[in-house]
């Protein structure tokens, strides 16, 4: 059903939801549905994703192509109207993917499909040596120590669940985290794991692993989902398996950035919302749905707020944060943490934070933060994005994602326009996130849900952080 007719249809029920009592009066949330309706016909969001990715393609975390997609976004932002924009920078450790490359050896060998995970080290040359299969990060971590002693450590949890809130992504990507170190812990020269992803194809889906004491202990790469099954059942076959690896994978010393820019409030400017989303990507792809579209969501809903005739009370803030994807040896909360060691003391003027990192399909269920889900506020949410196919959801918002956690940490409310995840993880980390995979007619209802929303936020007097049970607030 198209948005349009999904608007008409769901009007009737819209009209019978009382006015609820909130904020100075009813004409907020009036504005609210104009800023919403006209947000639906937005193309900013399109046309900033398509000139993201076009121009700069691929933007790994503090890479030149990440920092002069920074710039041109700052440039961005101020011919859309923003106002204070500017860039922050901070240090960061980059990585460079070089070239891979993984077979079976023997009398039949096969190429595989695989891709370095990041920050992993190169090989040093090639590796060659026999596979010892695991069925999940228990079991690698059960094994005897020195039992991988010169051994390639194959961790294949089975394919990820799709789910439509990306539940399933979780239980696998811990295996990414802390497998190269598990494998080394036993004596291994290499880890590989089947790639987090709910695809089928011969693509494999990267993304990083962590340190351990400072450093990656050794070469972690994904196998795509087909040539883990074929290795699989190889073993299962024959049970002693060889595979020749090589990387020439490498770290330097650069830096990142966050662009920051506001949309300043009518009466209390330093009451501050933060849209957030990350400017970085992977590279293999050119970094569409993860996360350029977040950025564009953001930005088109800040814009068509600016635009709608009056300007909040409270300041909107867009930050594009840098280095979302990547782990460091020292944990500082990459963009996240440097945004808030750089607010410094006004964080507790921040009124709520929100982050779009989850493509572009459609939102389909708000979540609020902690004593907030009956509150009037939460009523007139509902009114308002009922009609586009949003509803309430009854569980609060506690995390946000990796580029707010920081301010929620502090003590920041959050909140989640929370989208359809049903294929983003067939497309997440891999080649095949590019620009054709956005729906643009899902990507502008994303823009007219977080510009509904935040209107209601930034015009009103809501306080979040008193709506929170006792448990909460002493958290």
């Amino acid at each position: 059903m198209r948005l349009s007719v999904r608007l008409l249809a769901a009007s009737a029920l819209a009209l019978t939801l009382a006015t609820p009592a909130f904020a100075q009066d009813a004409a907020t949330i009036q504005r609210a549905e104009t800023i919403r309706d006209a947000a639906l016909n937005e193309n900013i969001a399109l046309d900033y994703v398509t000139q993201l990715t076009t121009r700069f393609g691929a933007r790994p975390a503090g890479s030149k192509s990440e920092q002069d997609a920074s710039a041109w976004a700052a440039d961005y932002m101020r011919a859309q109207g923003f106002q204070n924009v500017r860039i922050e920078q901070f240090p960061l450790v980059g990585w460079e993917r070089g070239e891979e490359s993984a077979s079976i050896v023997g009398d039949h060998p096969q190429r595989l499909a695989v891709a370095a995970l990041g920050h992993s080290p190169g090989t040093n040359g090639v590796i060659e040596a026999e596979v010892v299969r695991f069925d999940s990060l228990e079991a690698l971590n059960a094994a005897p120590a020195g039992s991988l002693a010169g051994k390639i450590a194959y961790v294949d949890a089975g394919q990820m669940v799709r789910m439509q809130d990306g539940s399933g992504y979780g239980p696998l990507t811990r295996i990414r985290g802390a497998g190269p170190g598990a494998a080394a812990a036993k004596g291994a020269v290499a880890f590989i794991m089947r790639s987090v992803g709910s695809d089928e194809h011969r693509m494999p889906h990267t993304g990083t692993t962590r340190y351990v004491e400072g450093r990656v202990p050794l070469p972690g790469f994904a196998l795509s989902a087909p040539d883990a099954s074929q290795l699989s059942r190889l073993i299962a076959m024959r049970q002693t398996v060889r595979l020749r690896l090589s990387s020439t994978a490498r770290t330097y010393e650069t830096v990142s950035q966050n662009v920051i820019g506001d949309v300043p409030g009518r009466s209390r400017p330093d009451e501050v919302i933060v849209l957030g989303s990350h400017m970085d990507s992977w590279d293999l792809g050119t970094g569409a749905i993860d996360d350029g579209a977040g950025g564009a969501i953001t930005l088109a809903a800040a814009k068509a707020i600016a635009e709608s005739g009056r300007r909040p009370a409270r300041t909107i803030r867009v930050v594009l944060y840098g280095s979302e994807e990547v782990a460091q040896p020292t944990d500082t909360g990459n963009g996240g943490g440097a945004y808030l060691r750089g607010i410094g003391s006004a964080v507790e003027t921040h009124i709520i934070a929100g982050e779009s990192d989850f493509g572009a399909d459609r939102v389909y269920a708000l979540g609020l933060p902690p004593g907030a889900q009956t509150s009037d506020f939460s009523r007139a949410a509902a009114r308002v994005l009922y009609p586009i196919g949003v509803l309430p959801s009854p569980q609060p918002e506690l995390h946000g994602g990796a580029d707010i956690g920081p301010l929620a940490e502090a003590g920041v409310p959050v909140f989640g326009l929370n989208q359809d995840g049903t294929r983003y993880f067939d497309l997440h980390h891999t080649a095949d996130d590019t620009i054709d995979k956005i729906d643009p007619e899902q990507m502008s209802q994303n823009v007219a849900a977080w510009a509904a929303l935040v209107w209601l936020i930034a015009d009103s007097d809501v306080d979040f952080r008193a709506m929170r049970p006792a448990a909460a607030a002493a958290h």
